[in-house]
């Protein structure tokens, strides 16, 4: 195999949680005097910073957002991770069958990374290789976070694969020098793409690719 390290998103690669935390945003964004449907949503708010989102709302909307919007969406999103939130499909199997060191890299906070990694059994599979743009403080699309990451793993920029679903996290991986690979639908295959992510549409075709 050509690569020696995986870093893997983790919303959207991993998990199937950003339609239930945008749909939550865009609960939030309606409740302020902006609405929005959730194509739209999902190409506005798919793999960017929370301070994004709520900035972007708060540019549109009607009315000021909650002082504690932070915690008003974390503790809504909590809520509804513990009954919505599924794995990506095959990728239980997948990281059974990888044998390469692995990390997640997400702009998430640490403990939703822990949060929905654990309701879905994926923990083990990464060893507490997780590491957070909330922990550097640099958020996709800037590449800092993928390369803390891998400097942390022990590998260089080309030496390591990174999986991603986003235009931001795609940019971010551009940007450091690394190979990505988008895991996409018909909906954001021609915008991975056109950023330079080698895209594919099943978990069960990503050994191959890596191969």
């Amino acid at each position: 195999m050509r690569f020696k390290c995986i870093i893997f998103d983790c919303d959207g690669v991993l998990v199937d949680s950003e339609a239930t935390s945008i749909g939550v945003l865009m609960d939030i964004a309606q409740e302020a005097g902006y609405k929005m449907e959730m194509p739209f949503a999902l190409n506005q708010f798919s793999g960017q910073s929370l301070q994004y989102c709520f900035d972007y709302i708060q540019k549109n909307a009607l009315k000021p957002l909650p002082q504690d919007i932070i915690n008003n969406y974390r503790r809504r999103t909590y809520q509804a991770f513990k009954t919505d939130l599924k794995a990506i499909p095959n990728i239980d199997q997948l990281l059974q069958r990888l044998t390469l060191p692995r990390c997640v890299a997400s702009n998430a906070p640490i403990e939703k990374i822990k949060l929905n990694l654990g309701l879905l059994n994926l923990s083990h599979f990464f060893e507490g290789n997780l590491f957070s743009a909330y922990d550097i403080q640099k958020w996709k699309p800037a590449p800092d976070l993928f390369l803390h990451a891998a400097k942390t793993m022990g590998f260089e920029p080309q030496e390591c694969a990174v999986i991603e679903d986003s235009l931001a996290g795609v940019q971010a991986a551009k940007a450091g020098g690394f190979e990505v690979f988008g895991y996409a639908s018909s909906r954001t295959a021609s915008t991975l793409a056109a950023a330079g992510a080698t895209v594919f549409y099943d978990m069960n075709l990503l050994d191959e690719l890596l191969a």
